[in-house]
């Protein structure tokens, strides 16, 4: 923290503490407003412009530095002093000043350093603040419950813009100022605080406060439910339903999608067009794991001598055309766990599997195999294809994608490989620990 704020943390404690040393407090009571109401309005009468602005300034400050009680006293005293539309005008300004000034406060002693402490946390509430912040603020503001202090300093933590904070408390906090300014203008008949916000009131202010939030999942709902009707239009939807879920495609994630409806006794049919476990079993996850653990025992024979081991151990030139050994190594661990993915055993779990090409005829029907299917719910995992990027001549190479690499039965002397995400890396990996002399490709700065 710098010097400056080292300075103004100083200020504001001394601040504070003066108002407790000094008995400030007791200023501010109800008895000692009431006692000095006919003089405050003398003093009004006296001297209007230089009363208002002292009085002003006071309230500013007072809201500024968040001093207990202080601004519930000054608007009692605003009432009893300016009437109730005077004061309004009055204290609503001055405590929305007061409010800004805590909250850039709160920002610049503090912001700095909760968000290098929480840089996650806060990139979350700031992209919240962002989207539904005004929103938020303004409920908060309406229920006078919450101490408006607290909500001053938190949102100074946030990134909302001072505008945005000053229009929307300057907006939200008209209706308790309402009621504690014309609380003031009744001051004779005020004993203690629990005459300005009885629990009917206090209700009142919730009901208020949690209005715009039924407010905002009502329009949220009819909103939806618009959309849907829309998209709907034109269909007709079922009188019953064959199926609780139909799930289109049989990889990593419609597999767990049908066993998981399945095991909660839903009605679930899977489709798969070719073959069950997806790319996961056949193309991604499997093979390439298994890829690499050989990868790394190549890797690891040929560093022998380093690691205190006969260098007759390793034998690189002799491995260069052993290639489809590791692939067929490859395709018997893809035989090893195919049962796992396989019809027989998710039709054991109470999974009903159709091998064919499922299609979509409306939002509760699906076609496949000569029959249409009816379901309450549908889930698309049909997963993706390998990308092949628009280069001039790229169908006179024979290029390999994820899908076919498992068929090569010789090792390359050279490798290219297009793209830096996961499946790039694990390959451009592999076939350098294997011998191949690599190069790898990537558009954006980083891989991985």
């Amino acid at each position: 923290m710098t010097a400056s704020r080292w300075l103004m943390v100083v200020i504001v404690a001394g601040l504070i503490a003066a108002f407790f040393v000094f008995d400030l407090g007791e200023m501010l009571t109800l008895e000692r407003i009431k006692s000095e109401q006919a003089g405050l309005q003398a003093l009004l009468q006296a001297q209007p412009l230089a009363f208002t602005l002292t009085f002003f300034l006071i309230y500013v400050l007072a809201t500024a530095v968040s001093l207990p009680g202080a601004a519930t006293a000054l608007t009692l005293a605003a009432g009893a002093v300016f009437g109730l539309i005077y004061g309004t005008l009055f204290v609503s300004f001055a405590s929305t000043i007061g409010a800004t000034l805590a909250m850039m406060l709160a920002r610049w002693l503090l912001r700095e350093q909760v968000e290098a402490r929480f840089a996650n946390l806060a990139k979350r509430v700031n992209k919240g603040i962002e989207e539904e912040g005004a929103f938020y603020l303004f409920t908060l503001r309406l229920v006078p419950a919450f101490p408006f202090f607290a909500i001053n300093l938190v949102m100074g933590l946030t990134r909302m813009s001072l505008p945005v904070f000053f229009i929307v408390s300057q907006v939200g906090m008209v209706a308790g100022t309402l009621v504690y300014v014309n609380a003031g203008t009744q001051l004779a008949s005020i004993s203690a605080p629990g005459d300005i916000l009885s629990p009917a009131l206090i209700g009142s202010f919730v009901l208020l406060g949690v209005f715009p939030l039924l407010a905002k999942w009502l329009l949220g709902f009819l909103a939806a439910r618009f959309r849907a009707s829309r998209v709907y239009r034109g269909y007709a939807k079922p009188a019953r339903f064959d199926r609780d879920l139909v799930v289109i495609g049989a990889g990593s994630g419609g597999l767990v999608a049908a066993l998981i409806a399945a095991t909660v006794k839903a009605k679930v049919t899977l489709i798969e067009k070719h073959r069950m476990g997806g790319d996961c079993l056949h193309t991604g996850c499997v093979p390439s794991k298994t890829l690499i653990r050989s990868a790394k025992l190549a890797w690891d024979m040929q560093q022998a001598g380093k690691l205190g081991l006969p260098e007759s151990v390793a034998a690189p030139a002799a491995f260069a055309g052993q290639l489809h050994h590791v692939m067929a190594r490859v395709q018997e661990v893809i035989k090893t766990i195919e049962p796992h993915d396989s019809v027989e055993r998710y039709t054991g779990l109470g999974v009903d599997v159709e091998i064919g090409e499922g299609r979509i005829i409306s939002p509760w029907e699906v076609s496949v195999n000569g029959k249409t299917l009816t379901t309450r719910n549908l889930v698309i995992a049909t997963g993706a294809t390998p990308f092949v990027p628009d280069i001039d001549n790229i169908e006179a190479v024979n290029y390999y994608t994820s899908d076919n690499l498992w068929e090569l039965a010789e090792l390359p002397e050279r490798t290219l490989v297009l793209g830096g995400g996961p499946i790039g890396t694990e390959l451009t990996q592999a076939f350098c620990r294997l011998g191949s002399a690599v190069t790898q490709v990537e558009l954006l700065p980083r891989i991985l």
